[in-house]
């Protein structure tokens, strides 16, 4: 896509800002997995006051679900971070409501889409509700994720419930290699399919 934002350069002139400010805004970071917020969490830690939102009613089985929650946990534990994790609960029906209609869509298609929304909406809702300066996610370090998407969903929402959305894309300067060797380095779990039944059945696993 010629000329589209960089929003690894936007994010770097964000982290410029608060260090002539100052400040260290409270930040809100939608997590999907412990493997892609190891590399974001190095990224953000010195600028934010961070916690860290577990809300991915996409995930199946609920094995699996549980599976990443744990080893979030553990990442966050044994890397010396402070940052409380909140899970909120998990009703898979929310996802399948979000996707209805899509469900023949191929992965990259218009129900990632659907479900991007679903999840940066519900972590733009609990970051205004509960005092978060920011918000953004751990998708963007994903080579199968799409950044435009993911930052224009996250502008969109974060004007529309008063907070604002940090624009990243975490792949960048290395951000999904570095991810790969602090998995390595923690010996995380990582996943093989995105998440959904969808995509598990569309990897064959």
């Amino acid at each position: 896509m010629p000329n589209r934002i960089n929003y690894q350069l936007e994010m770097e002139k964000v982290f410029r800002q608060l260090e002539a400010e100052g400040i260290r805004p409270k930040l809100l970071l939608h997590a999907c997995c412990a493997p892609c917020s190891s590399a974001t969490l190095e990224r953000l830690a010195d600028h934010f006051d961070l916690t860290i939102l577990y809300y991915n009613p996409n995930i199946y089985p609920p094995a699996e679900y549980h599976r990443r929650e744990a080893e979030l946990e553990r990442f966050v534990e044994q890397a010396g971070y402070r940052f409380p994790v909140v899970e909120l609960p998990y009703e898979p029906q929310e996802f399948y409501d979000a996707v209805k209609g899509l469900e023949q869509e191929p992965e990259k298609g218009e129900r990632c889409t659907a479900c991007y929304r679903l999840r940066l909406e519900q972590a733009a809702r609990y970051a205004a509700e509960n005092g978060f300066d920011w918000f953004c996610t751990t998708l963007s370090i994903s080579p199968m994720k799409d950044p435009v998407r993911i930052n224009a969903l996250g502008n969109e929402l974060g004007a529309r419930y008063g907070v604002r959305f940090l624009p990243s894309e975490f792949r960048k300067k290395d951000g999904y290699k570095r991810s790969l060797q602090l998995s390595a380095e923690y010996g995380l779990y990582r996943q093989d399919y995105c998440g959904c039944v969808f995509s598990k059945q569309e990897r064959g696993v």
